[in-house]
């Protein structure tokens, strides 16, 4: 492992307006780094420069991370605030929640774009300039449904386990170009994940010792620190992770009858 100064860090968190995102910002702004913050709602993004400790060191731009103009927008932007890129934080992600057999393909492809096409290509695109930064690191949110899936999550699901499968390829594809990756697993998380998810207003599911934003983000940005590869970042999440690796069937019966 890697260890790396957050101070001067300079980097992009997608996702920022609300949640994980919101609370990484601050979290990482509050240890020394420079963020370029992305988000949809200007507002926000606006509001956000109120609450960190160090104004000088956070930018932000609003668009759509699914469009190529906009992370490209982003890359250009890093570039000529802080003089490059060390960190890529690909934190936006999209939820939604029912059955797989009474939705539509709307829904799969939705889901997709945001949680797997938009950070594969915005790490292809980021690649060369984290080439040229100090200690470079992507970092990829991702959830502990990326090694169990879950009923009536199906979407999500298959869009995190992609997610996963891209971070431990990359790992070791990068690795000579000196470019780390770090996957984040959190459980349920306090946040807007719920409201806005598709379907949400059909289904919902339990948040019963739910994280906070805010523990997520302390979590994350300490293991950026370390240079690790992977963490699950609840009891639960990693219990549930061995559960499913030592007995299959039965994690099977478990996820279908109580979650």
């Amino acid at each position: 492992m890697t260890r790396r100064s957050l101070s001067g860090l300079r980097t992009i968190v997608t996702g920022a307006t609300s949640g994980i995102g919101h609370a990484l910002t601050l979290e990482l702004i509050s240890r020394g780094a420079q963020v370029l913050a992305l988000g949809r709602r200007a507002d926000r993004l606006a509001a956000l420069a109120a609450e960190v400790k160090n104004p000088a060191n956070y930018r932000h731009l609003t668009g759509d991370i699914t469009n190529r103009d906009h992370r490209l927008a982003a890359l250009d932007l890093v570039k000529s605030e802080f003089g490059g890129l060390d960190c890529l934080i690909n934190n936006a992600g999209s939820g939604a929640l029912g059955p797989f057999i009474s939705a539509d393909e709307d829904r799969l492809r939705n889901i997709m774009e945001v949680n797997f096409f938009a950070p594969a290509e915005f790490i292809r695109e980021a690649v060369p300039q984290l080439k040229a930064g100090r200690t470079p690191i992507i970092v990829n949110i991702a959830s502990v449904l990326a090694h169990r899936a879950i009923p009536n999550m199906s979407e999500y699901c298959a869009s995190k386990f992609a997610l996963h499968g891209l971070s431990d390829s990359l790992r070791a594809e990068l690795a000579p170009r000196g470019i780390h990756v770090l996957l984040v697993c959190p459980s349920t998380t306090e946040s807007e994940f719920f409201d806005v998810a598709i379907g949400a207003s059909r289904q919902r599911l339990h948040r019963w010792g739910a994280m906070t934003s805010a523990a997520v983000a302390r979590q994350t940005v300490r293991a950026i620190a370390a240079g690790k590869d992977e963490v699950i970042l609840s009891l639960g999440g990693a219990a549930l992770v061995w559960f499913d690796r030592l007995c299959p069937p039965l994690a099977n019966w478990f996820v279908s009858r109580f979650v």
